[in-house]
């Protein structure tokens, strides 16, 4: 990677740098000049959180497409963006005494703002020319409750409990367990149930049926990894005990399968797509067409989005954020609230640092997904977590067995559920205070939200 000193600024004490991540689930965050930017341990860690592909600097921070500079003096504000959704140039800071020099592998568009808020609004306004955020519906996800033991009868209990607790969900969303995957024909889990049938039981109780895919990648071991090898690229981390592949999305026959399952899914009535792991769509490695990495990803986004049409609600998950803009509706801006073995909430508030950092997307790029509200007594850290999605989140979202939750828990998901996100900016004021807060978190000064 060869870097070229893009600007020069004078930082004071108080100065604070803003580094967007690669994808979903990659650090986001203010940090202080001097800071050295978050890092992953291990290989697998880099190629599914950060930029595959892409080395991180020895010293410094670095941002992937986006990158603002606070001088902390009362000074302008400066940014520094990618010029489009195909080119995602890689930034890097160096601290040089009371200087930071700003650092791009490629073509970037700078300018300057008289606020942190402003300046983000800015970097990505060319980019948004185009982009109109849809309300977003309120959402039941069986994942954080079922995980890949869920089954249609799961479902249709909670359906039942949402009428009888007046609960409004506008969609209900099976996650991952309801199927075998892409590599295997969509063919159901077993014990899985009637898959046609829940969505017509779904949509026959006035809800929309949601559905997990992820489609940007293979595990090495499936169906479709052994018969079309010429199918995939590079390594795309490990998952389902098996090393993942990302797909070529410029390939023909990849196309074709990806029109062949969307089409499935969509005339059984499925309305709302949660597409998760999208990362393995832009993962290095020679393609059919000689694209790149990023623009075989957009172009196989943009295939998803002319298949399903424009009503179905897109949220794109683990995916890589600026060349996913305008092609999908919602974005999750964080990792997961919790992975299994996780249910407690002993392993903290993982979510909260990026999810609060991009709060000023909301509104501008798309509705922003927190990920879900666990409100049932066993998450002990629900009450913070509650507290930081109705404040900062967009997307509402929700994922309890209903039947297991308390009072506090059945009226902080009613509260949540009825009172959904206009598609409209935050308040700046909200977006400082989650600047802060990440700043904090990062920083190591606090550990839970506020």
């Amino acid at each position: 990677m060869s870097f070229t000193l893009v600007d020069e600024v004078r930082v004071g004490p108080d100065a604070r740098v803003y580094a967007e991540g690669w994808q979903s689930w990659s650090p986001a965050t203010w940090y202080a000049p001097g800071a050295r930017g978050l890092r992953p341990d291990l290989d697998w860690q880099h190629t599914m959180r950060f930029r595959p592909g892409t080395p991180l600097a020895d010293e410094g921070l670095q941002a992937e497409g986006l990158l603002v500079v606070d001088p902390g003096d009362g000074g302008p504000v400066r940014r520094y963006a990618a010029p489009s959704t195909t080119t995602v140039p890689t930034l890097r800071t160096v601290l040089r005494g009371d200087v930071l020099e700003v650092h791009a592998d490629g073509p970037v568009t700078n300018g300057a703002a008289t606020t942190a808020v402003a300046a983000l609004a800015d970097a990505v306004a060319p980019l948004t020319a185009d982009v109109v955020v849809r309300p977003a519906p309120s959402v039941w996800c069986s994942w954080y409750r079922y995980f890949e033991q869920v089954t249609a009868a799961d479902v249709e209990e909670n359906l039942d409990a949402f009428d009888a607790h007046d609960l409004h969900v506008d969609v209900v969303q099976l996650d991952d367990g309801w199927s075998q995957g892409l590599g295997e024909d969509l063919a159901p889990a077993p014990g899985f149930g009637d898959l046609a049938g829940l969505v017509d039981r779904i949509r026959s109780s006035g809800r929309r049926a949601g559905l997990w895919l992820a489609p940007f990648l293979v595990g090495d071991r499936t169906t479709l990894a052994r018969e079309h090898p010429d199918w995939l690229v590079g390594a795309a981390g490990h998952n389902w005990a098996q090393d993942l592949r990302g797909l070529d999305l410029t390939h023909p026959g990849v196309q074709d399968l990806l029109r062949t399952h969307l089409r499935r899914v969509v005339d059984l009535g499925v309305d709302y797509l949660k597409l998760d792991f999208l990362y393995g769509g832009a993962v290095p490695g020679p393609r059919h067409s000689g694209a790149d990495p990023v623009e075989a990803y957009r172009t196989g986004l943009a295939l998803v989005r002319e298949v399903v049409g424009p009503e179905v609600y897109v949220v794109g998950c683990g995916a890589p954020l600026l060349p996913s803009l305008g092609l999908v509706d919602a974005m999750r801006t964080s990792p997961d609230t919790f992975h299994e073995g996780g249910e407690d909430g002993s392993r903290g508030l993982r979510g909260l640092m990026p999810m609060v950092a991009r709060s000023w997307q909301h509104g501008r790029l798309w509705s922003t997904d927190p990920d879900c509200l666990v409100a049932r007594p066993a998450y002990r850290l629900r009450e913070p977590w509650a507290g930081a999605v109705r404040t900062y989140g967009g997307l509402r979202s929700v994922s309890d067995r209903v039947a297991e939750l308390d009072d506090w828990g059945l009226r902080t998901t009613r509260e949540l559920l009825d009172d959904p996100v206009p598609p409209v900016p935050l308040p700046d004021a909200t977006v400082e205070r989650g600047a802060r807060l990440a700043a904090d978190l990062v920083a190591g000064r606090q550990d839970g939200a506020s």
